[in-house]
């Protein structure tokens, strides 16, 4: 009976998914180009470790180093801002510096290759804790889209600790455990980057975004105030709090200012974070429908929430219950 080895099969599976968006069109051009990457790193380990292609090391490590920075441009193109080429061409710099070092100082690739992996998994976790670190993503998913792209940013150092564990194999004479950490580190990170293409909270949709200058303050200003009154205007007038698919992105593009100062705008005046802000727009109007009849997942899903745990969670920060208690608290006031 054939076996396949693991990543070989998890290369069988990211190559079918990066060929399916491909063909779809679905996501932006970096996610099937992040799979198909992810598809080839799995069938060349399969190759070299499991099947003694030894011979076809230079593919694998090309594809390695290919890996973290294109992680790093799909969780910025689908959260932040589009690729932009003049900008992210710096990002082929690592990729060429350990070609270089394959070249020329082999040696160097045990810590040079571990540094980017842990080096772009850093960096995305560091990116994810400012305030307006996903203008992207829909608002309406909470902190789904952040833990999803947290959960990537992990993987790749986790990959990195691999490496360093194949150095302690090696230095402790147990050359023959590298196969077997290779494919169960490699197994895992390949997978939890496949898992972007089966959650659709990991990509926002793209948006033209203003080219005025951010304004950096700690203090509410008269500025502020007047943007928040607007804001204020914008929400009651046109209810965007309802449309699920809404972003910070698409936010700002309406008021026409820059994102970082909507984000610092709100965070100041209101004191609280922009998804918090729309949401409680989203829960008084779920209070609404409920008043006038509705289900609890009829007033979830018109009020513009995406997920039922973000809905009760927001729900029970602004009103002190879950929606099913604010439905029998008016049961009883209507008896």
């Amino acid at each position: 009976m054939l076996t396949l080895p693991i990543p070989l099969v998890i290369a069988l599976i990211l190559g079918f998914l990066a060929l399916r968006h491909a063909l779809a069109g679905d996501r932006s051009i970096l996610f099937p180009v992040l799979l198909a990457t992810c598809a080839l790193q799995g069938f060349v380990i399969s190759l070299t470790q499991h099947y003694g292609l030894s011979w076809m090391w230079p593919a694998q490590l090309a594809t390695a180093v290919a890996m973290p920075p294109l992680a790093w441009l799909t969780f910025q193109s689908a959260t932040q801002r589009p690729l932009d080429r003049k900008r992210d061409w710096l990002h082929l710099l690592g990729p060429a510096f350990n070609l270089f070092c394959t070249v020329f100082a082999p040696v160097t690739l045990d810590i040079v290759l571990p540094t980017l992996f842990a080096g772009y998994g850093a960096a995305i976790l560091v990116r994810l804790r400012a305030e307006d670190a996903l203008p992207l993503a829909r608002l309406g998913s909470g902190p789904l889209p952040a833990r999803i792209w947290q959960a990537v940013g992990l993987l790749l150092i986790l990959s990195a600790l691999s490496d360093l564990l194949i150095a302690v194999a090696l230095g402790l004479g147990h050359a023959g455990w590298r196969p077997y950490i290779i494919s169960v580190f490699t197994s895992f990170t390949l997978l939890g980057i496949g898992l972007l293409s089966l959650a659709r909270d990991a990509e926002g949709a793209a948006e033209e975004q203003s080219g005025e200058p951010a304004r950096s303050t700690s203090r509410p200003s008269e500025e502020d105030a007047a943007l928040i009154a607007r804001l204020d205007a914008l929400m009651k007038a046109d209810r965007p709090h309802l449309d699920p698919d809404l972003t910070l992105a698409r936010l700002a593009r309406r008021l026409h200012v820059p994102i970082k100062h909507l984000s610092g705008a709100i965070n100041r005046i209101q004191g609280e974070n922009v998804s918090r802000y729309v949401n409680g727009f989203r829960v008084r109007e779920a209070c609404a429908l409920l008043e006038g009849g509705e289900t609890v997942t009829e007033a979830m899903l018109a009020s513009g929430f995406n997920t039922k745990s973000n809905f009760n969670r927001e729900f029970a920060r602004v009103t002190g219950q879950s929606p099913s208690a604010f439905l029998r608290g008016k049961s009883r006031g209507d008896a």
